[in-house]
């Protein structure tokens, strides 16, 4: 699926398939699109491998070169083993650490397995078929609430309660966006360097 039928489901969504009488421009469509594209990426990102390679007497790799970076998952060293060697890392802006003992040598071969953002554009799509209804559904969803916002306290042709309509709509659709793209499986494919942190749990020593 390319951009041009993504948006042509987002219409038919929308019920504004009637070319004489579009509430919604292609333009404002595609920013929709491009949001819930966007949002879909940070919780189920495309999955992609990079070989770097480490500097003389440094454990620190940038990963400045790693475009549309979302997350980096599992870092392998030394590369090549059976079963890999997953190590812990450290991040901080676009430099990754290797948390290791020993320094790694100079030109020494590094696979980053990260997470980056998803491509739909006039060509091209990296979206799983089975996700593509989901960014339609997020897509559809900010494109109506919007329109609520922006018909709220003016003259609608379609009567005084039409942006509540749309309002409801658009909410419902998120909601089911939301929850869709949060329940995502914990992938882990290396043993972290620190316990994980979250707001309901204490970890004692």
């Amino acid at each position: 699926m390319n951009l041009s039928e993504m948006r042509t489901r987002v219409r038919r969504d929308l019920h504004d398939e009637d070319p004489a009488n579009e509430r919604w421009t292609d333009d404002e469509l595609d920013r929709h699109i491009e949001r819930a594209v966007r949002e879909l990426s940070l919780a189920i990102s495309l999955e992609a491998k990079a070989v770097l390679a480490t500097s003389e007497g440094s454990r620190d790799i940038s990963l400045a070169s790693l475009s549309d970076l979302v997350a980096v998952e599992a870092v392998e060293y030394p590369i090549d083993n059976y079963p890999p060697s997953y190590v812990p890392f450290s991040l901080w802006a676009d430099t990754l650490t290797l948390l290791v003992n020993d320094t790694p040598p100079g030109d020494e071969s590094v696979n980053i397995y990260y997470g980056k953002m998803h491509t739909l554009d006039a060509t091209t799509s990296t979206i799983p078929l089975q996700l593509e209804e989901l960014v339609a559904t997020g897509a559809a969803a900010y494109a109506a609430l919007e329109w609520a916002s922006f018909a709220t306290n003016r003259v609608n042709v379609g009567g005084q309660d039409v942006w509540r309509q749309y309002l409801a709509w658009g909410q419902e659709r998120l909601a089911a966006f939301s929850s869709r793209r949060n329940a995502v499986r914990v992938r882990r494919l290396y043993t972290p360097a620190t316990q994980p942190v979250d707001q309901s749990t204490v970890w004692q020593s």
